[in-house]
């Protein structure tokens, strides 16, 4: 109640003449989970360094208050909100980010906490009723965000984390599922997704699996989704988008006609840091398992050391490492991965000119940008798999959760840039056959396949960077949707004096 009353005394001083203070104050509320977090971080960092004159908050939780910290420069300004707990306690104590959760079948207790957060976001708007900002830009997943902005008089952009390819996609087909398609078959013959353009093809395999479970009432992600996002975000103002138009302008269209009210999609990435964007100690570059000097040592060969991530979110079991660390070995070429696992050993022995196992941080964009590096054996999330173009490296695509089977078929298929493991569909083991051959095929600078991947991942670096350059169109992207959310606002008070 008090918020709208909020709204009203806003819209009433603009009707009896009075002029409305510039609204100049952006707020950013990232989703508690790394991949979503660390692009909208970027973000806040680009929107204080290319545009001055806006005040960035950006709002957290305790726990990611130094994930956050560390990451912005001095000017973006932190709000801390209570995590809630829910009764009984269902999450332990300082959990407070999905890459913390000890199981992932706390998942949908992590989301439910997450929904709590309206009451404390609702207060800290409240208390900006005498400068109302400019936006609120938060997850798709925070969908309280909408109503709390509303109720403030202030627009909501949304942001989902994933290209415009692979949210159409999610997006198209409920609408318009496949006729006899069963989510996460193996195999299974490519099908046309309607409503995209006509050269894109998918498998059973790609369809995520909240996708598939749209319907699934009993499905407790599901149920959140219904209840507490989707609504939300179809009457979000605008949809920001870490991609480029180079890379995905193709599938504006199908996201928008989503949305209500004519919002549109603004493609704005990479979001990845630039010069004088971080503060001068950036987590993100520090390599304290001496990553970079290992791939200096290996300079003489450029191209030479495959590079291997799956990410902080999925699970690989003891099983599939044992069968990768056999495949790599006997691909021959030298390896840097990065391993989660603890308690993992290596079946094999792994020589200093084989390769390198990593168990700390990896500074991956200094990685992939690194002479040596020839190739990435990834996950496909978004956040890397952009990471990989802009650095212009070819990919093994390994999707294992979420659109990752998506992004993996866009980089594949469409850009070009990659190959794709045959992972036998559902859960079975990549065989370390399987392993050394693609790895073969992704490396050995002389093949066919190779130079082709190569020639895209060029073209990619170049588009991905064009986009972010002065007069880029992910540059001009940012400048319009700025200028376009400050004359929405003085559109109205025209209007209404």
């Amino acid at each position: 109640m008090a918020a709208s009353a909020n709204r009203a005394a806003v819209n009433g001083a603009a009707g009896s003449g009075e002029p409305e203070a510039s609204r100049d104050h952006v707020i950013i509320f990232p989703f508690m989970a790394k991949g979503h977090t660390l692009p909208l971080l970027h973000f806040a960092a680009a929107l204080s360094v290319h545009h001055k004159s806006l005040r960035v908050t950006l709002v957290t939780t305790p726990a990611n208050l130094a994930f956050a910290r560390r990451r912005l420069p001095g000017s973006v300004h932190l709000v801390v909100l209570p995590f809630p707990s829910l009764q009984p306690p269902l999450l332990p104590a300082g959990v407070e980010s999905t890459d913390a959760l000890p199981s992932m079948s706390l998942y949908p207790a992590f989301l439910r906490a997450t929904a709590l957060l309206r009451e404390p976001f609702a207060e800290f708007m409240a208390s900006l009723s005498s400068s109302p900002p400019l936006v609120v830009v938060s997850d798709f997943f925070l969908g309280f965000t909408h109503g709390v902005a509303a109720d403030a008089g202030v627009r909501r952009v949304v942001f989902h984390g994933m290209s415009c390819f692979s949210m159409a996609i999610c997006k198209l087909l409920p609408v318009s599922p496949p006729a006899g398609v069963e989510h996460g078959a193996g195999g299974g013959s490519p099908f046309h997704v309607s409503g995209m353009p006509e050269n894109v093809m998918i498998t059973a395999e790609d369809i995520p699996y909240s996708v598939a479970k749209f319907t699934d009432m009993d499905d407790p992600v599901t149920r959140f989704l219904i209840d507490n996002v989707f609504q939300s975000d179809v009457r979000s103002w605008g949809i920001l988008v870490n991609s480029f138009a180079a890379l995905d302008g193709d599938y504006v269209a199908p996201v928008e006609a989503f949305y209500e009210q004519g919002a549109r999609a603004w493609l704005v990435g990479p979001l990845l840091p630039a010069a004088g964007e971080t503060p001068e100690r950036d987590e993100e570059n520090d390599d304290p398992e001496g990553c970079l000097a290992w791939l200096d040592e290996r300079a003489a060969r450029p191209g030479s050391v495959v590079y291997v991530s799956f990410g902080t979110q999925a699970h690989v079991a003891d099983e599939q490492l044992d069968e990768l660390a056999r495949g790599l070995v006997q691909s021959g070429h030298p390896f840097l991965w990065a391993v989660r696992s603890n308690t993992w050993s290596p079946p094999v022995d792994v020589g200093p000119d084989q390769g390198r196992i990593v168990r700390g941080w990896v500074p991956q964009r200094g990685v992939l940008a690194h002479e040596s590096v020839g190739g990435f054996v990834s996950h496909c999330g978004w956040n890397s798999a952009l990471e990989s173009l802009a650095a212009g490296k070819p990919v093994l695509a390994w999707p294992m959760i979420a659109e990752q089977y998506l992004n993996a078929r866009h980089i594949v298929d469409i850009v070009g840039t990659g190959v794709r493991v045959d992972s036998g569909g559902g859960a079975a083991v990549v065989g370390r056959a399987e392993v050394e051959e693609k790895i073969r095929m992704l490396m050995d600078a002389g093949g066919e396949a190779a130079q082709r991947m190569r020639a895209r991942a060029a073209w990619a670096r170049r588009a991905a960077m064009s986009a972010v350059s002065d007069g880029g169109t992910s540059r001009v992207a940012l400048q319009k949707l700025v200028g376009e959310l400050q004359r929405s606002y003085d559109d109205v008070v025209i209007k209404v004096g």
